[in-house]
C-alpha cells in the first residue's frame, strides 16, 4: 500500500486515538497528523505539502476503518473512472440521494445507500475524502473553519473537468451529538453561496446551499423541533469502535 497515505487534522490526542489511530490498516499505511490548525482546508493542504503518495486518504480523527478496508479501498479505486479526482464514503448524489453505507454515533444508525458501482456526487460529507494527487486539487484556504469543504472540493473537480464519486466503502464515524449548527457553520455557508453562485443549488450532507439561504433556516427550525427525537437516536461515543463495526457486520471487510 506504498502509494497511500492517510492524513488527518485532530485537536484531540484521546479522540484519535481511540479512533482513528486504532484502525487495522495502519499496519501498512502512514498516518500523517496535522494538529491544531486553524480550518481544515490549511490542515489538509499542509497534509499535502509535507507527503508524496498519489493517493491522500483525508479522515476525520473520530472515524474507524475496520480490518480489510485497505483492500477494499483499493478495489473501490480499480472501479472508478480514469477522470477521478476525489472519492468519498458518503456522498449526496446528483440526484440528492444519500449514497454511503457509514454508521453515524451522533445518528444511531447506518446512513446511505448502497450502489453498486461508483455514483457521481455534487457533495461530500467531510468524514472521509480520497483525494487523487494527480489531479492537482487543492483545498480553498480562504473558505474558513471546518464545515463545507467537502462540498467544496467536489464543486472545485467537477468544475475542473474531474469527476468526484462516492461508493460502497463503510465506515464508522463515531461522532458525537450535536444540537445545533454554530454561526461558524453560518460563515462557512455564505462563502459558499457567494463562490458557487452560477451552480445553486447544492444539496450537502447538512442542508441545501441556495441563493435565499431559506433552507438553511428552515433546516435550523426543523432541528429545533426534533430535537429531542434526535438526541434519543444518538449513540454515545464510549463504545469501542470495534465493538460499532461489529455490530454493523463490518468487523471484517471484503472486496
Amino acid at each position: 500500500m506504498s502509494d497511500f497515505i492517510l492524513a488527518c487534522a485532530s485537536h484531540s490526542e484521546a479522540i484519535l486515538s481511540a479512533n482513528l489511530a486504532r484502525s487495522p490498516l495502519l499496519a501498512s499505511i502512514p498516518l500523517h497528523v496535522e494538529k491544531d490548525a486553524p480550518s481544515a482546508a490549511l490542515a489538509y493542504n499542509r497534509a499535502l505539502d509535507a507527503t508524496t503518495a498519489p493517493i491522500v486518504i483525508f479522515a476525520h480523527h473520530d472515524v474507524y476503518l475496520p480490518s480489510g478496508w485497505d483492500r477494499l479501498l483499493a478495489a473501490r479505486l480499480a472501479e472508478l473512472p480514469p477522470d477521478w479526482a476525489v472519492f468519498g464514503s458518503f456522498g449526496i448524489g446528483l440526484d440528492g440521494a444519500h449514497v454511503g453505507p457509514v454508521w453515524s454515533s451522533s445518528l444511531g444508525s447506518i446512513v446511505g445507500r448502497v450502489p453498486m458501482a461508483p455514483v457521481p456526487v455534487q457533495a461530500f460529507d467531510e468524514l472521509l475524502i480520497v483525494l487523487n494527487r494527480n489531479a492537482g486539487l487543492r483545498f480553498d484556504e480562504t473558505l474558513p473553519g471546518w464545515h463545507l469543504y467537502g462540498t467544496d472540493i467536489v464543486q472545485t473537480a467537477r468544475t475542473t473537468g474531474f469527476g468526484a464519486y462516492a461508493g460502497a466503502l463503510p465506515c464508522i464515524h463515531n461522532d458525537r451529538y450535536h444540537e445545533a449548527l454554530g454561526t461558524d457553520f453560518d460563515e462557512a455557508y455564505r462563502f459558499m453561496q457567494r463562490k458557487w453562485a452560477a451552480a445553486l443549488p447544492i444539496r450537502t450532507p447538512i442542508t441545501k446551499i441556495s441563493r435565499t439561504g431559506l433552507h438553511l433556516r428552515r433546516d435550523r427550525w426543523r432541528n429545533r423541533q426534533s430535537t429531542d427525537i434526535r438526541e434519543s437516536m444518538a449513540v454515545g461515543t464510549d463504545y469501542p469502535v470495534e465493538t460499532l463495526a461489529a455490530r454493523c457486520g463490518w468487523s471484517r471487510l471484503q472486496p
